[in-house]
């Protein structure tokens, strides 16, 4: 900070973006993780019938979805900044760990939004028969990212707000679709099940994918009104909203139609479904609304990307152009980034993208929970705003069934997802260093976190080595939890301050690792 003669004008004082309150937030983890039951189709004929499907969306949240939204909620409110998960990791592990799992987990979302400009068009073309010619259909991806895209540059409280109406028009088709199923449903076609008919990859990968990327939020914290009471209320709040809006229409639609049609159950079946039950009229509303609803997808997905980045450059991982915001106080190139990363991925195939990206969002979730656990045991004074209500053992226990499943589903995965993988695994490793070998030469710019000031002298125990590496927890531990988010003109009035102090605390987080 610089100062000025008595006769210079203060600078205006920026004006105060807009922050994510509870409904906004809500809507946004409901299409980080759901967008309404578009996509759970699959899950009845790779389970042979209704009774799996059922089965899974009543078991799963518990096992999976709860616990890895009761880590979202501790950490979150601990960690109030754009890093989420990756702060977490950092906290717990060092950089380098950290690194990777935002690396890992940036392709993963990528990957993810990959899906949503093509399967809109596929429900355009569903609903009115006509199939574009490939490079048309190139184009029309081309142009729809980037009109998806600039909507996420104009501001997150633009995108939020947006999110929460189409929410409402998502599912508001099947309140429709249940009223006129009632009369029609038979409690014996939920318990279906043809054995010979059963694909558990199939099955694991549907389930699991409609039931992920609760932690993608976390990246949006530092956007939040009051994140530390805010962030707990939205991450339940969703949690009923998504697994009432899978199991409900789920329930009016296996319920409503004869077992034999368990074959037929395949991405998009839904308008099928509103066909059959209400006729053409019901068929179109919930075609529009899958189409509507993958806008909410992308949205939400590349909120969540491209804050993450901004995060990241905050804590010094990546260049801090990065952090860069434009005037709507957004992050543009991070936007772009991921926008580019859409547009390269869009050509693979919906299988494809599902099993790769559930692969490695797995090997990242397997960080996030063990980053948890530690926190809980080597830092139980970190201040938690939210505490999920249970000790240490009890924090290691809730954390076993998700493990559980992210190693069942990464274990019946392909060769050539285990091939990719391990690419995408290697890639974000030679550039961890990379990056690394940039900042010790100054090539370009990057933020350095500046740690606050040290604990008084008394409050230091232990052995010195040991103090020290206690320390050096707590300072990461405040750092990520007070860091402040930054604009594109604050970003660039710090860096010249940093840079001076960015190989220092490279050396330290180095050590510390």
């Amino acid at each position: 900070m610089t100062t000025g003669s008595a006769a210079a004008d203060p600078p205006a004082p920026a004006r105060p973006r807009p922050k994510l309150t509870v409904l906004p937030l809500i809507a946004l983890i409901f299409y980080d993780v759901s967008g309404g039951p578009f996509g759970i189709e699959d899950s009845v004929r790779a389970g042979g019938g209704a009774l799996l499907p059922i089965l899974g969306f009543l078991i799963l949240p518990i096992l999976w979805s709860l616990p890895e939204a009761l880590v979202t909620a501790e950490l979150a409110s601990a960690f109030p900044t754009n890093a989420g998960y990756v702060a977490w990791v950092s906290a717990a592990f060092g950089p380098a760990a950290a690194f990777l799992v935002g690396f890992t987990k940036w392709a993963s979302g990528t990957l993810d939004n990959a899906l949503y400009p093509v399967l809109f068009l596929d429900y355009l073309r569903s609903s009115s028969g006509a199939a574009l010619p490939p490079p048309l259909r190139s184009l029309a991806v081309l142009a729809l990212t980037a009109a998806l895209t600039y909507l996420n540059y104009r501001g997150l409280h633009l995108v939020g707000l947006s999110a929460l109406a189409l929410t409402a028009f998502s599912l508001s088709p099947f309140v429709a679709l249940t009223a006129l199923a009632i009369p029609k449903i038979r409690p014996s076609r939920w318990l279906a099940m043809d054995a010979a008919a059963v694909n558990l990859r199939g099955y694991f990968n549907s389930m699991f994918w409609n039931l992920n990327y609760w932690d993608k939020a976390s990246t949006l914290a530092g956007e939040v009104e009051e994140p530390r009471k805010t962030f707990p209320k939205a991450v339940f709040g969703a949690v009923g909203l998504v697994v009432g809006a899978y199991l409900v229409p789920l329930l009016a639609g296996t319920g409503a139609l004869p077992s034999e049609t368990a074959a037929e159950w395949t991405d998009g079946f839904f308008s099928e479904v509103g066909q059959r039950i209400g006729g053409p009229w019901l068929r179109f509303w919930i075609q529009a609304a899958a189409a509507m609803s993958n806008m909410g997808l992308f949205e939400a997905e590349m909120s969540s990307d491209s804050f993450q980045l901004l995060g990241m450059a905050e804590m010094g991982m990546i260049p801090a152009i990065f952090a860069r915001r434009s005037k709507h106080g957004t992050p543009t190139f991070s936007i772009l980034c991921s926008a580019t990363g859409v547009v390269m991925l869009s050509f693979m195939s919906f299988q494809e993208i599902i099993e790769f990206l559930n692969f490695l969002y797995g090997v990242g979730m397997l960080a996030v929970f063990a980053a948890f656990v530690k926190l809980r045991a080597k830092n139980p004074d970190l201040a938690r705003p939210y505490r999920v209500p249970v000790g240490t053992a009890g924090a290691a226990a809730m954390c076993v069934p998700p493990v559980v499943l992210i190693t069942t589903v990464m274990c019946l995965a392909s060769a050539r997802t285990f091939a990719v993988s391990a690419a995408v695994v290697a890639a974000g490793i030679a550039l961890y260093y990379g990056v690394e070998h940039a900042k010790r030469r100054a090539w370009v710019e990057f933020l350095a976190p500046v740690p606050p000031p040290p604990p008084p002298p008394d409050s230091r125990h232990g052995s010195t080595a040991e103090s020290d590496d206690d320390d050096v927890e707590d300072v990461r531990a405040g750092l990520l939890a007070d860091e402040p988010a930054v604009d594109e003109a604050s970003a660039r009035s710090r860096s010249a301050v940093q840079m001076v102090v960015f190989v220092g605390s490279s050396e330290l987080q180095s050590n510390c690792s």
